[in-house]
């Protein structure tokens, strides 16, 4: 499974594009390119929309002040003070701008490999929004891949899976990542309804990422003993 390689990690949406485009690849050789792609989703969202989370009232001028100073920090590319001042916006808060502080201390501990920690923000994290929230569970699932918690990163692509619903740029992809890690469980028939869900649904993925999905469904079957 992926190892904790720091460099490894999807930081731009290039990065994402590019990864798309070589998905057609054998899933062995996929894995730890689809267990970061949900990092990339999460960070180009941040960076997009992560400030509707804000709500202009005065009871949050506190909240809001610290964390634009992580933000600060962070778009300067000082993720280790932008770190502490987003843990201190945890502790501080149990408000939006908290919520949010939850998510961006996950992704700097993720790009530092420290899976377990950034889980810890995930698991607090209010996941809500059909990107952000997807894209959240999504990295929480890659959290515990790394962590080799199976079992968690498949019932957390399950909830990316449904808070995406029919995205089709979205869904499809997670249900690869989830086919990947249910493959290392060796459990081949779940691997195969995966696949046929993404060939019964998301046929315009398949076409524009050239997707051999009928390649690993095949392949799932008759391992799965169909």
């Amino acid at each position: 499974m992926a190892k904790k390689d720091t460099k490894s990690a999807r930081t731009s949406l290039e990065e994402f594009n590019d990864s798309l485009s070589s998905i057609e690849v054998k899933v062995e050789q996929n894995k730890k390119l689809l267990y970061y792609v949900g990092g990339a989703i999460v960070v180009i969202a941040l960076l997009v929309i992560g400030y509707i989370y804000l709500i202009h009232n005065p009871n949050l001028e506190n909240a809001k002040e610290d964390i634009s100073k992580a933000d600060m920090e962070y778009m300067m590319g000082q993720d280790s003070l932008a770190l502490k001042d987003y843990e201190k916006v945890t502790e501080n808060y149990s408000n939006k701008p908290a919520n949010r502080a939850n998510l961006n201390a996950a992704i700097i501990l993720y790009k530092q490999g420290k899976y377990q920690q950034a889980a810890d923000f995930l698991e607090n994290f209010d996941a809500a929004g059909k990107l952000v929230g997807p894209a959240s569970q999504s990295l929480l699932g890659d959290c515990y891949v790394n962590l080799k918690q199976y079992d968690k990163a498949v019932s957390a692509f399950d909830k990316a899976i449904k808070l995406a619903g029919d995205n089709a740029n979205y869904t499809p992809l997670f249900l690869m990542k989830k086919a990947t890690v249910l493959r290392e469980q060796k459990k081949y028939d779940k691997e195969a309804e995966a696949y046929q869900t993404i060939k019964d649904k998301f046929p315009q993925f398949i076409n524009t990422y050239g997707v051999n999905v009928d390649k690993y469904l095949e392949r799932a079957n008759a391992q799965a003993g169909k």
